[in-house]
């Protein structure tokens, strides 16, 4: 029986949890959080059998340690750990968006046959946050990215995390940690930062021109949806990850600069191109293939403008036992009809949706 500590009850460490005990009824799950209601959540939903006051209590006797928050908490965290009498050669693990730093930070703390560390990522999550919306299946065909200390673990830990991780369905992929955080300032930090300077320039510009904000539709809010992602954690990852969010940046900011001298040049040929060459780039992009990189379905709906009509292709999901991850209407330009777009977990639920719901 491995004994599994949870250090921070939120809706990742949550997820993990439900994860691990799908697939290893005989782990026991126990936790600590800061906060107390974190806790009692826990507790209530059966994600782990029993919480702790501390932070030591909860990890003095424990196999494995997942430490499930924010990079900055997570260093801390580590530092607090090489300070206890912890059971030899526990496993310990994160799932902090940038590696190297905490990678670092653990070869500094331990020696090998002290504990084993594994850094660990996993990319998805959930618009919804806490213990309570904590999803056994939410890291299901999403990627799940281990970087592994040469340091401090060997093939044999990878190969246990990999085996207690089983439950979660994911895509485990082992990484190099210093390309994984290179990626991730490409694919997910870059558009952070310029959903953020979008909203903001264009607040600036409605200054001087106040019908901005009203115009700012549909394809303005979805560029920026993200923008609005919690202040503190997207902090600390650009501070997590300077070096390789700056020179993305930079490169970013080359590629305007061409766009720029094709617009003023009046050269429709490379303005063309550069739309073109985007359009099919990203037309061959896995987005719905299993493994890639989003973990969700979609179904978009022709919806007619009059009561009843949103409720009615809910309650046929419903019947059918079809299970919604999001819902949303996209703005059109027509009066007599909108877009509804239907988000589901998996391909069979996507499958079943379109049988049912009429899609014409």
């Amino acid at each position: 029986m491995k004994k599994v500590a949870i250090i921070g009850l939120g809706l990742i460490g949550g997820s993990i949890a439900l994860g691990i005990k799908k697939s290893n009824s005989k782990a026991k799950l126990i936790g600590f959080d800061v906060l107390p209601k974190a806790c009692e959540a826990a507790l209530l939903r059966g994600v782990v059998t029993q919480v702790f006051p501390d932070l030591f209590s909860a990890v003095k006797n424990a196999d494995v340690v997942f430490l499930a928050m924010p990079v900055k908490q997570t260093i801390v965290i580590l530092k607090r750990l090489a300070t206890f009498s912890l059971k030899k050669d526990v496993l310990i693990t994160d799932v902090s968006s940038t590696k190297q730093e905490v990678l670092d930070c653990a070869e500094k703390l331990w020696q090998r046959g002290e504990v084993r560390f594994i850094g660990g990522h996993p990319m998805a999550g959930s618009h919804k946050s806490g213990v309570s919306f904590a999803d056994e299946n939410l890291f299901e065909n999403a990627y799940y990215i281990l970087t592994p200390s040469k340091k401090l673990a060997d093939e044999q830990d990878i190969t246990e995390l990999n085996e207690l991780l089983s439950g979660l369905s994911a895509k485990i992929q082992i990484m190099d940690v210093k390309e994984h955080d290179l990626i991730a300032s490409q694919v997910s930090h870059l558009p952070h930062v310029l959903a953020a300077a979008l909203v903001n320039q264009n607040n600036q510009y409605s200054k001087n021109h106040p019908f901005t904000k009203l115009l700012a539709a549909g394809g303005f809010r979805d560029m920026t949806r993200i923008a609005s992602s919690d202040v503190h954690m997207w902090t600390e990852i650009l501070l997590s990850n300077q070096s390789a969010i700056s020179e993305r940046i930079d490169d970013f900011v080359r590629h305007l600069k061409n766009v720029k001298q094709f617009i003023l040049d009046g050269n429709e040929t490379e303005i063309a191109n550069f739309f073109e060459n985007a359009r099919e780039v990203r037309e061959k992009m896995p987005t719905h293939q299993k493994g890639g990189l989003p973990n969700f379905y979609d179904l978009f709906v022709n919806v007619s403008d009059s009561p009843g009509a949103i409720y009615g292709i809910t309650k046929i999901l419903k019947k059918e036992k079809i299970s919604l991850t999001n819902i949303r209407i996209l703005e059109t330009r027509t009066e007599s009809y909108g877009i509804l777009q239907l988000s589901f977990k998996n391909e069979k639920d996507l499958k079943k949706a379109k049988k049912v719901v009429d899609i014409n």
